[in-house]
This record gives C-alpha cells, sequence and structure tokens, in this order.
C-alpha cells in the first residue's frame, strides 16, 4: 500500500458493538504519537481503481501505546461507515492520520471542574475524556450530561452505569428524548435549560464546558448555558452533521 505523507496504515486489532448501528473499532497504528481526549483522526479508503474516500471520526480513548479506539456510527447508505462497521475485518489495513485539533481538548494538568453535554454520537470524543480522567487518576470534577433518544441508542452502556474506581467526582446523568428505561426519574424531553442547571455545575465554579452532538443540539445548549451564566469563553463546542458516511 502506497501511503501519502501525513498518513500511518493501521490495522484492526478488535471491534466491539455499542449499539444495533455503532461499533467501536480498535486499531494497531505503528509510530501513533499519542493524542488528547476530545482530538478526532482522519481516515482513508481506497478502492482497487484510486478512488479515495476521507472521514473523520473521534478518538474514544486515550492511546495504549499503538493501539487507538474509534466509534462509528453506521450512516444507511454511506459511503465509508457500512464499510468501516459491516465489512472491515481483523487485519485489514485503513490509513489513518492524525491526531487532529487542539481547541476541543481537555488536558488533565488543567484543575477546572469539567461539565461535559452529549447529544446522541456526540458522547464519543466526552467518553475519551472521561477515560483519559480515570487513565490519569484525575481527581478534578466531571459531570456528564448525556441526551439520547432510547436506551438502545446508549454508547458505552455499562462503563457508565458501572463506574470503577477512580471515578469519585465523575457524575453521569441520561436524559431520553424518546423513550426513557421504566423507572426513569424524568419522562422523555429533550434538554432543557433545567437540566443543564439541575445535573451540571454552578457558573461561580467557572467548569470548562465540552458540548458535542448534533448542530442543532449545540447551539441549543451552549446557549443555555451562555443564559444561566457561564463564561462563553469557557463553553467548548463541537457539532456534526450529515457526512455521507
Amino acid at each position: 500500500m502506497s501511503v501519502a505523507a501525513g498518513w500511518r496504515v493501521a490495522r484492526l486489532a478488535g471491534v466491539h458493538d455499542e449499539t444495533a448501528t455503532a461499533r467501536t473499532l480498535v486499531l494497531d497504528v505503528p509510530g501513533w504519537p499519542g493524542h488528547l481526549g476530545g482530538q478526532h483522526v482522519d481516515l482513508q479508503l481506497t478502492a482497487e481503481d484510486g478512488y479515495q474516500a476521507q472521514r473523520s471520526y473521534s478518538l474514544a480513548a486515550p492511546a495504549k501505546g499503538d493501539r487507538i479506539e474509534l466509534t462509528v456510527q453506521r450512516v444507511p447508505d454511506g459511503e465509508v461507515s457500512p464499510y468501516l462497521t459491516e465489512v472491515l475485518t481483523i487485519g485489514d489495513p485503513i490509513e489513518v492520520r492524525g491526531p487532529v485539533g487542539g481547541w476541543f481538548v481537555w488536558r488533565p494538568a488543567d484543575p477546572a471542574p469539567v461539565l461535559l453535554i452529549a447529544g446522541g454520537a456526540g458522547i464519543v470524543p466526552l467518553m475519551a475524556m472521561v477515560r483519559a480522567r480515570r487513565a490519569e487518576a484525575s481527581r478534578t470534577p466531571f459531570r456528564l450530561i448525556y441526551s439520547l433518544r432510547t436506551p438502545d441508542d446508549l454508547y458505552y452502556g455499562e462503563e457508565l452505569r458501572r463506574p470503577g474506581p477512580g471515578d469519585a467526582g465523575a457524575d453521569t446523568t441520561l436524559l431520553y428524548t424518546r423513550t426513557a428505561p421504566p423507572g426513569s426519574p424524568r419522562p422523555p424531553a429533550r434538554l432543557s435549560t433545567e437540566d443543564v442547571e439541575r445535573h451540571g455545575w454552578p457558573p461561580d465554579s467557572e467548569p470548562t464546558c465540552y458540548v458535542c452532538g448534533p448542530t442543532g443540539f449545540v447551539e441549543a445548549a451552549a446557549d443555555m448555558l451562555t443564559k444561566l451564566g457561564h463564561d462563553p469563553r469557557r463553553v467548548r463546542t463541537e457539532r456534526f452533521g450529515p457526512s455521507g458516511g
């Protein structure tokens, strides 16, 4: 495989299904330089006729040596995501470039409280921050508000429902917009200012806020934060939209 400058040849080392339509890919990337929670990579597929397709995917966990994790949501009739989630098999090569991004990142040395607000698949880069906190044995207080449609759409369910040792100070709130699980204290509804106020940090705590999800969700959540009095300079956003999958 001929690889252009800046690209590395990775190989699929493992997979884990998160939902019926989302899969975590574990890739071995020789020479990987490491990354921060919140960064992403570019993936490139090259067909036999030379046609190339590229997509960006958030890193889902801290690096383990040369091993990285991505979680990919399959897009119906997509060009890349169906291949990654249904065709790519253990040992297959794929080109990777990165890590990319330096603004929407969490650095373990930052002592400020952290508020994470995720909409749907927007949980992926925020989960990388949660896992980085755990890996670093950081005592930085974290709160995660995760809005999703139904319990079947939950990524990283076992991990989020059963926090492990070292997760003291990391609180997770799951909010559902269409169908809530039995016994849920909150009926299905979109994220509200009251949700953010109740489950987030007060503005005088001066948290760094990270919001990720579809464009409409991100704009609404960021607006809620500023209306509650959070400093807009401490609200960091990343959004995604249709990309052809």
